[in-house]
């Protein structure tokens, strides 16, 4: 028997947690559902939980076991927490289309090149009012306001009714890149009925209207006019209305603008391309920035969100391609820190500090706005759509609780729905059906490795444990030789004025002729008692049990 069709939502990343957004709808009889895809993006690792793994990815098994069902992948908008992971991932999902406005989708197919996938499974998709079909669904791409250029709501229909997907999405009448929120638009797309609204909720804590774009110009380009010697001004290199706010700053002080980072000229030159960015400064070269005078240049450079690799770091920590900050000179931070990269971008300007770099940052309030709606603009959002359900998305677990009070404080049903929960939103109650394990994938080096695969678990034993190294030879006889030889990483070589490595080598020493000719005999039992004997000796020694690797190499007779 057929079972009854059915509207389904399940987040497999950015619910619960901000980054790595990736997000599914189904319709159709249980467990026969078609599927569509909404942004496939990234987060970002940090040393600690992370070592060594160069993005974080969510986890799509659920969906790469049903990728025979997958119709679509739709892409809200080009930054990388919703469109990083495409090309890394688009191998598990057979050839499916994906559907995306022409700057993201300029973006996505650069993604796909250089992850060595099909460019040309990225299609440029209209605006509505106008729609694509993807199986039972037609998805169309709402302009919206953001901090970077087509961002898009989606409009979701199906024969269950109307879904709005918001993407994140700001009320900013004047965005200065890209189009202004439509209100009009948007309570046109509310009065046929929206059934559920699944809303970003970033802000929900931001109990103040949010504030424009359009106010930056004026108090950036007086920071700028006023400050001594070089002025070096980073944000996210996505922002394209704030790059090009800085550089007509700079411009208008009377400075020559210089571009710094692969992201930074990426973006726009992908804004130009695709015609989103119009009348933008003239710039120069890092090499002919050189021979510029201080006081009439200034930087525009990468590494917002503290990122190592970046510009921004690479001028705390001295000179970078020619050029190095001074004493008394200006780093505006004009972006906000993510939460989880509060130490490293804390990093960055406590160096520039120690170089007596002024710091201007998010924390004055007038060189920065958030790209996403604060609680009135959530608000002013639920009253234009009037959804039946609400289930947040795009925040931390508290953001997403808070959203759902929001919601039913203004009368409409909420759902919370954290990362693996199912939700159906037919039928005339709403709620979690199914809980879909999910953990995460990391991409390490040029390979994509699963969360489960032990490779992180590892690295983060051997960075909080240390390691010991025992390498030992038995002989002809099958008889251990007694001078074993140990090497130590991560771990003090000397406690007080006693060695180390030379106290597990007495004490293996001493182990080696109690043991039976049965273990000495196996690998395995053999290993085991090493192990025990090193790991002894650390705790006694130091409190610490270190991981051990041991080398047996055995002496074959004649």
């Amino acid at each position: 028997m057929t079972s009854s069709p059915r509207l389904i939502y399940l987040p497999l990343g950015g619910a619960g947690e901000i980054g790595m957004n990736c997000y599914l709808y189904g319709y159709g009889p249980q467990g026969d559902e078609r599927l569509i895809l909404v942004d496939v993006g990234v987060s970002f690792p940090d040393m600690d939980g992370t070592p060594g793994v160069d993005l974080i990815l969510p986890d799509i098994a659920w969906i790469a076991e049903r990728a025979d069902r997958l119709d679509g992948i739709f892409i809200t908008h080009a930054h990388e927490d919703h469109v990083g992971a495409l090309g890394h991932l688009y191998r598990h999902f057979r050839k499916v289309p994906v559907f995306a406005r022409p700057f993201t989708a300029a973006i996505a197919t650069r993604k796909m090149e250089e992850a060595g996938q099909d460019p040309a499974m990225v299609q440029v998709a209209p605006v509505w009012p106008e729609t694509v079909t993807a199986g039972p669904f037609t998805v169309g791409f709402a302009p919206t306001s953001h901090s970077i250029p087509e961002a898009s709501a989606l409009v979701i229909d199906s024969p269950e009714g109307r879904v709005v997907h918001s993407g994140d999405f700001k009320i900013d009448p004047n965005p200065r890149v890209g189009e202004p929120f439509d209100p009009e638009m948007w309570e046109e797309i509310g009065k046929t009925g929206v059934r559920a609204l699944i809303c970003d909720s970033t802000n929900v804590f931001s109990r103040h209207a949010g504030r424009s774009e359009s106010d930056l110009p004026e108090p950036i380009t007086k920071l700028v006019s006023e400050a001594r010697g070089m002025v070096v001004a980073t944000t996210f290199a996505s922002n394209i209305a704030r790059v090009k706010t800085l550089a007509e700053a700079g411009r208008a002080a009377g400075r020559s603008v210089c571009l710094m980072g692969r992201a930074m000229k990426r973006m726009v030159t992908v804004a130009v391309e695709t015609g989103v960015l119009t009348d933008f400064p003239s710039t120069i070269s890092p090499e002919e920035a050189t021979q510029v005078p201080r006081e009439n240049l200034m930087l525009i450079v990468t590494g917002s969100q503290g990122e190592r690799r970046a510009a921004s770091a690479a001028l705390s920590r001295g000179k970078y391609l020619g050029h190095e900050l001074k004493e008394g000179e200006t780093f505006l931070f004009s972006s906000k820190t993510i939460p989880g990269n509060e130490v490293s971008v804390g990093r960055i300007q406590n160096a520039l500090s120690e170089i007596g770099v002024d710091i201007v940052d998010e924390q004055s309030g007038f060189y920065h706005v958030s790209g996403h709606a604060n609680r009135p603009d959530l608000e002013r959002m639920h009253e234009l759509l009037k959804p039946q359900i609400l289930v947040p998305n795009h925040g931390e677990h508290r953001h997403l609780r808070e959203h759902c009070k929001v919601g039913a404080a203004g009368g409409i049903t909420p759902v919370l729905a954290p990362n693996g929960s199912m939700v159906e939103l037919s039928g005339n109650k709403p709620g979690i059906v199914e809980h879909v394990d999910v953990t995460r994938a990391y991409l390490d080096g040029s390979r994509v490795i699963g969360a489960l695969d032990g490779v992180v678990r590892d690295r983060m034993k051997l960075a909080l444990n240390g390691l010991v190294i025992v390498a030992l030879i038995i002989d002809e006889e099958d008889e251990p030789l007694e001078d074993c030889w140990v090497e130590l990483r991560g771990l003090p070589e000397m406690v007080g004025n006693q060695s180390l490595s030379e106290m597990i080598e007495d004490q293996l020493a001493e182990m080696f002729p109690r043991l039976t000719h049965k273990m000495v005999m196996h690998d395995d039992k053999l290993e085991d008692e090493v192990k025990r004997v090193v790991r002894q000796v650390c705790v006694s020694e130091i409190g610490r049990k270190p991981e051990v690797t041991t080398i047996i190499s055995r002496l074959m007779a004649g």
